[in-house]
């Protein structure tokens, strides 16, 4: 199931490190077969506040993910963006291509008449 990396980045800092780490960041992808799914775009806020931008980064699982995250080729550049720009990163599994969210409703109504 594809996983993902997600950042929230702000504010978009352009000094030099931050453009080295984007310049290294994708030898650091491929080895995991990671892409850049979202990767600086400007965000359309719809609702409350969104400082900053949003990095998205898709994986063929969440062990690739996990281990990209934890090679030492990643963990080399992380200071580089951390020391310039604040911000939350997160791994996430994605839904299987099936995923129904009625599925999950029902689930959940089934437990609360249960008392679960």
């Amino acid at each position: 199931m594809t996983a993902y990396a997600i950042a929230h980045i702000r504010p978009d800092a352009r000094n030099d490190e931050v453009i080295e780490y984007i310049d290294r960041i994708q030898a650091t992808l491929d080895p995991y077969d990671g892409r850049f799914l979202v990767h600086g775009a400007e965000v359309e806020v719809v609702e409350g506040p969104w400082p900053g931008t949003i990095v998205v980064i898709g994986f063929p699982d969440i062990r690739a993910a996990r281990e990209w995250y934890g090679s030492e080729a990643y963990q080399e550049i992380l200071p580089l963006r951390t020391r310039n720009v604040p911000g939350e990163a997160i791994l996430v599994d994605g839904v299987p291509a099936d995923y129904d969210a009625r599925r999950t409703a029902a689930a959940l109504r089934e437990a609360r008449t249960e008392g679960r």
